[in-house]
């Protein structure tokens, strides 16, 4: 006998119940609302992560970049200080006197 309509019953043959849609309980509703909130908060989080390994790359790429412009002034410093006892030095000897002697001379010589 066959009834058309009907599904077989058979083990082969799932059967999937009707689905019965019912409007949503308080409880429900607000179960969806925190899960859509906790969503938000997690996918901030994950930004604001993202942000703080960016800065903390730059901090440090920064830091390196102090360091360097650090060593560069002390060897500036450093060879203006020398610079500035050599030039004392000459003057103090009067080697200065004697070179500019010499350069004045071939200026007016030619």
């Amino acid at each position: 006998m066959c009834y058309g309509h009907q599904r077989s019953l058979s083990p082969g043959n799932h059967f999937n119940p009707p689905r019965i849609h019912r409007p949503p309980n308080g409880n429900e509703l607000v179960i969806e609302d925190l899960r859509g909130r906790l969503a938000q908060t997690e996918a901030r989080l994950e930004r604001a992560r993202a942000l703080e390994a960016e800065l903390s790359r730059r901090l440090e790429e920064m830091k390196r970049f102090v360091s360097v412009i650090e060593i560069l002034e002390n060897y500036l410093n450093r060879r203006f200080r020398e610079q500035q006892e050599h030039v004392a030095h000459l003057f103090a000897t009067g080697v200065v006197n004697w070179r500019i002697f010499i350069s004045e001379w071939n200026i007016t010589r030619f």
